[in-house]
């Protein structure tokens, strides 16, 4: 019997072909499979653009693995799209007719600007942003530039230009050496000067990258030490780390997955070159691209929500959080987050927004057990997919939720690429008071509070003749200040 709640979509593109395969779970996509093949079927093409029989090989023996799992998905849930190399391909009709006979489905091949918009809505629709942006993609065989508002795709084209077919071209018998390195950014560059002005008056507030090589740096950062932003100077100091080794073969940056070490020198010489042609400032990594354009598609109802708090309310409904507490305590937190801004600097980073979330999911942890509940909670936090959350928000939400209780991790607050390690640990201070004060979990039991802060003094002023009839919460109150105290930080209480 087929399920109508699964969805499937095949990205066929030229390094690698990918299956993602989901469920929609209380208002949000879960994934439940994925395969992916490095197939390099931009590799096969020789110079009259006609496709190799062992590069079509490849790409069916892949598509053999795919067809197993595609048995049990209704043909409406699925969506297949060809990339750039079954653009080029003259030959591409051979590839096909062998393909959807494998996957007993048609195979769209896309046109650049459709694979453009798509890959802007793949990451407009896992994104909380509705910034203008800039969007980048590095594919094998091309690369995507999209600049656009929200969900509304702008300015797109698709450029001849790839991780594969740069690979052979430009690092022949994968040689690293500056020379290589300036041939395949000086190439890359000529490219993307014939589209710059295009985009020159756009004026983005956002640059994001949503391919493999993106992905493959910003690990590589965050392995050396570095925050997840990616800038000229990196990129620039990351390819010397690769000339250093003279050879693909031994290419062994700290950082580096060996999966993408093959194409990996050609697509960090791509990003140089559209950094220098449109003078990037700073890169971060999408939650989607391709895949998750093609998805959505399907979806359309999900599209109409923030994507953040489809994430939340998802989360709150798979962990049966009681929702009328988790709003209580969020808009506690708000409220002394409110009350110290102006002192705290509390509208830096977006962090305000970030403590409203990590009080809406503080007690995901209770369906493990009540003790320990907030270590609970990070763990399954930090391994759930969380859309509309970056990897740096998605690491202070999890710290926060990690201290919302008892003893004080101070580490885990201290590893923030996203916000200032002393933003993170006043967020925490508010969240924890907001959890005390919420104890009773009834709306007329919530005293009235005013905060006041001084440096790193925060003072609480409860209604006169409160703490009296609330024992249980002095108690509370007294072990927070001891608390804050052992990490020298003074908590008042008046």
């Amino acid at each position: 019997m087929e399920n109508n709640s699964s969805y499937a979509v095949i990205d066929l593109g030229s390094n690698s072909f990918h299956m993602m395969i989901v469920q929609v779970v209380a208002g949000s996509v879960q994934v439940i499979g994925r395969v992916k093949r490095k197939v390099r079927l931009a590799a096969g093409l020789d110079k009259d653009m006609n496709l190799s029989n062992e590069a079509m090989l490849r790409g069916w023996e892949c598509l053999n693995l795919f067809a197993e799992r595609l048995q049990d998905i209704p043909s409406q849930n699925l969506r297949i799209a060809g990339t750039a190399t079954l653009r080029l391909a003259k030959n591409v009709d051979v590839f096909l007719k062998k393909a959807e006979h494998i996957l007993g489905h048609k195979i769209r091949v896309i046109s650049g600007d459709e694979e453009a918009n798509t890959i802007y809505k793949g990451v407009a629709y896992t994104s909380s942003s509705k910034q203008k942006r800039l969007v980048i993609d590095i594919g094998g065989a091309s690369t995507e530039l999209v600049a656009g508002e929200g969900d509304i795709p702008q300015i797109s084209n698709s450029l001849n230009v790839g991780c594969v077919t740069f690979l052979d071209k430009y690092f022949p018998n994968g040689e690293l050496s500056e020379q290589n390195f300036t041939d395949a950014i000086g190439a890359a560059e000529l490219e993307i000067g014939q589209v710059r002005d295009l985009y020159k008056d756009f004026d983005w507030q956002e640059e994001v990258g949503a391919s493999g090589t993106v992905q493959a740096i910003q690990e590589i950062l965050i392995h050396q030490g570095h925050d997840e932003r990616i800038t000229l100077p990196r990129l620039i100091s990351i390819m010397q780390q690769a000339i250093t080794y003279g050879s693909i073969k031994r290419l062994n940056i700290p950082g580096l997955v060996q999966e993408r070490q093959q194409v990996f020198p050609s697509g960090l010489a791509i990003l140089i070159a559209i950094f220098r042609q449109l003078n990037l400032v700073g890169m971060t990594l999408a939650g989607g691209a391709l895949r998750e354009g093609l998805l959505y598609s399907m979806l359309p109802h999900l599209t109409k929500q923030n994507v953040r708090e489809r994430t939340l309310n998802s989360v709150m409904t798979r962990y049966h959080v009681d929702e009328e507490h988790a709003n209580r305590v969020a808009e506690l937190a708000m409220n002394l987050a409110n009350q110290v801004s102006d002192k705290w600097d509390m509208e830096q980073f977006g962090a305000l927004e970030i403590l409203r979330s990590a009080a809406l999911v503080h007690e995901v942890g209770l369906q493990v057990a009540y003790k320990d509940q907030q270590i609970h909670a990070s763990y399954l936090l930090a391994n759930t997919n969380l859309p509309g959350f970056t990897e740096a928000q998605k690491n202070l939400l999890t710290a926060l939720v990690r201290n919302h209780k008892e003893d004080i991790d101070q580490s885990s607050l201290s590893k923030q690429s996203s916000t200032s390690v002393l933003l993170a640990c006043r967020l925490s201070r508010l969240l924890r008071l907001a959890v005390i004060l919420s104890l009773r979990r009834k709306d007329e039991a919530m005293p009235k509070v005013i905060v006041t802060v001084e440096n790193e003094t925060l003072k609480l002023r409860l209604p006169e003749n409160w703490i009296g009839k609330n024992p249980l919460t002095e108690a509370e109150l007294g072990q927070e200040a001891s608390y804050q105290a052992a990490q020298g930080w003074q908590l008042v209480i008046e």
